[in-house]
């Protein structure tokens, strides 16, 4: 897990300018800078926490982002983390039912704190076509690579999907119908979160 949110550090500043300049069509342009910062901030506190389970290292990247990353990503993923952070607490190991439990509480925390729901241009546009696809699978009896890469291919839809719809939610809805045809970069976010675990269980 460690090594995981490393790698999604690194992804998240990897493509820092193109997440910005998705939010700079929509938003205030913070989106990219901002989810760096947080997950740098994550990262400087990792080795300190080795040996540490897994619930804690979520619980940890949670608090972080809500700390350090500015506008709605912070509260949003860190909730995300720490809601699934409970559902591990306390385990060293993740088998397929313990990804899609702690990734139905990330997408109830991001629902509770966002109030939002799908359809309305945000991340949750690629998070819940990923956790059904995800749940699916693993209820079907697929090992958990099988199953995410079906849901990384259902998030990649869902960012898709965000062009075609209008801004409900969040600073993007202060433009209404302009936002049509512009892609979410909160869901492109949570798109690279789950490309990067994917490529690294």
């Amino acid at each position: 897990m460690i090594d995981i949110l490393k790698a999604t550090a690194a992804k998240i500043d990897e493509e820092k300018d193109y997440l910005t300049e998705l939010d700079n069509e929509i938003a205030d342009g913070d989106h990219g800078v901002n989810m760096a910062k947080g997950f740098n901030a994550v990262v400087a506190k990792l080795d300190a926490m080795s040996g540490k389970d897994i619930g804690s290292l979520l619980k940890t990247t949670g608090m972080t982002l809500v700390s350090t990353v500015g506008g709605s990503a912070g509260p949003l993923y860190g909730t995300a983390y720490m809601k699934a952070g409970s559902v591990l607490s306390g385990k060293n190991e993740m088998d397929e039912k313990d990804l899609v439990a702690a990734m139905e509480a990330a997408i109830g925390g991001i629902q509770m704190r966002g109030k939002a729901t799908t359809g309305e241009k945000t991340m949750l546009d690629s998070l819940c076509p990923a956790y059904d696809a995800l749940k699916s699978g693993v209820e079907a009896g697929e090992d958990m690579k099988t199953a995410l890469t079906k849901a990384v291919e259902a998030a990649e839809t869902g960012v898709e999907y965000t062009k075609t719809i209008k801004a409900t939610k969040g600073r993007a809805s202060y433009i209404g119908d302009r936002s049509i045809g512009h892609q979410d970069p909160g869901a492109t976010s949570a798109l690279y979160i789950l490309q990067v675990l994917l490529d690294n269980i």
